[in-house]
This record gives structure tokens, C-alpha cells and sequence, in this order.
């Protein structure tokens, strides 16, 4: 009767009517279409200006070399890492690691990638408090994002709105872990554009591009609070649903 019950309530079957259309499945939907769209446009925005040549002539490595070293930054060692897109500042070891698409790339796209990685250093260097706040939630938001689903899950399949509430919480904190992280993605771009201007590696009209850039990279963050927002919502509708059969 329990599986029978958590059939009912999540995959959309009714005692009286037979089959019925279960809205809060739209909610997942729009998640998922925003992600995919904030995807496309990074790409898209990324790929266009990956072929036009920055003014400097400096790859992603060297350009992000000289950003951290005019930000006063000499301990931090640049990486080369596998992947597209897939660049990265590693508070623990102090490592930027930039990916094969923006590394030994000289186009305007790779340049302000590697600028905006440096831009996460200075953060970290000057314990920027959303970065703190940030990499003090990662432990809980792991266990959020791991545990959510299971525990919620058993609260469906043996009716317990403990479970179900416990697996709400759970996922509040995977959230809250990506709320907080949009001040300091946009944060990073505002200082990448600004030393990117300031030290002359870039030109006005290429700074309009880096900006083109960094606006789709952060749309991405939005795109995937949002989307979370909308679970969430999701797991609250099927909590109060189980609560009323």
C-alpha cells in the first residue's frame, strides 16, 4: 500500500481517475529549459569571440600570469587542465586551472575566462566575505545535494512528513550554496574587466566582447538558482499533496 501510495503522489496515478497529469513536473521542465538555454548562449557568446584575436597577443596563461602578478598576486600557480570551459580557482592549493579551450588560446574569450579566474584569486586573497561564506557552505551543500532526493524519496514511498521535510531542508542548503555563489561569480567579472582595462590588455571594443562573455557565463548561475528555486517549490508541492492523501 506504501509503494502504491508513492506511485500515486509522484508518478501520477489516481485511485478514482486512473492516470492523471501531475503539474508540478512543469516546474522541473522550466528548470530545465532555462539551464539549457543560459548553456546554449555561453556557448554560442563563447564561441564567437574564441575567434577573434585580442590586441595583446597574450594566451589565457600569460594573460592570467599578468593579471595576478598587477593584483600583486606571485603564489598562485596556473594550471593546465583538460575540458572546454572548464577553468577554475582552487582556494585549497592555490592553483588557477585553465582548460585546453582558454590556456594557450590568444582570443578574446580565453583571455577574459583566465581574467575572470584571476578575479576569484583577488578574491580570495582579500577573503572577499561571499567567497568565505561560499567555501564555508560547500561541506553542507554536498551533503544537501547528495542526501536530498533519498531522503525525500523515502518519505513519499512511507508517507513520513519528517523525511519529507528533512529532504526539503536538505536541499534548501544546496540553494542557499548557489545563491550565494552569484555575488561572487559577478564580483570576479567586475574585477576581471577592470584589470583587464586597467593593465591595457584589452582594448574598449574587446572589452565589449569580454563583457558579452561574462554576461552569458553569470546568466548560467542565474539559470541554475532558478532552476533550483523551481525544484524546490517542487519538493513543497509534494510534501503538501502527501500530507493531505
Amino acid at each position: 500500500m506504501m509503494l502504491l501510495s508513492y506511485a500515486n503522489n509522484f508518478y501520477g496515478y489516481g485511485g478514482r481517475g486512473g492516470l492523471y497529469f501531475d503539474y508540478t513536473y512543469l516546474l522541473a521542465i522550466l528548470g530545465l529549459i532555462l539551464t539549457m538555454i543560459a548553456s546554449a548562449r555561453v556557448r554560442s557568446t563563447f564561441a564567437k569571440y574564441d575567434k577573434v584575436r585580442c590586441m595583446s597577443n597574450l594566451t589565457g596563461a600569460e594573460a592570467a600570469e599578468r593579471v595576478l602578478h598587477s593584483a600583486g598576486i606571485y603564489d598562485v600557480r596556473i594550471c593546465h587542465v583538460s575540458g572546454s570551459l572548464t577553468d577554475h580557482y582552487d582556494p585549497r592549493n592555490k592553483t588557477l586551472n585553465l582548460s585546453d579551450s582558454t590556456y594557450a588560446s590568444r582570443s578574446v574569450a580565453a583571455v577574459c575566462v583566465a581574467a575572470h579566474e584571476c578575479g576569484h584569486a583577488v578574491q580570495h586573497q582579500k577573503s572577499y566575505r561571499p567567497l568565505v561564506l561560499r567555501s564555508t557552505l560547500v561541506p553542507a551543500a554536498n551533503i544537501g545535494s547528495q542526501l536530498a532526493w533519498p531522503v525525500f524519496l523515502a518519505g513519499l514511498i512511507f508517507s513520513m512528513q519528517p523525511l519529507l521535510t528533512a529532504g526539503i531542508v536538505l536541499f534548501s542548503l544546496a540553494v542557499l550554496f548557489q545563491l550565494v555563489t552569484l555575488p561572487v561569480e559577478f564580483n570576479a567579472s567586475s574585477r576581471a574587466l577592470k584589470i583587464l582595462d586597467g593593465t591595457g590588455i584589452m582594448g574598449t571594443q574587446e572589452l565589449s566582447g569580454a563583457k558579452s562573455v561574462l554576461t552569458a557565463a553569470a546568466l548560467t548561475y542565474v539559470a541554475a538558482l532558478a532552476s533550483s528555486l523551481l525544484q524546490l517549490l517542487r519538493l513543497i508541492l509534494l510534501s503538501r499533496r502527501n500530507s493531505r492523501d
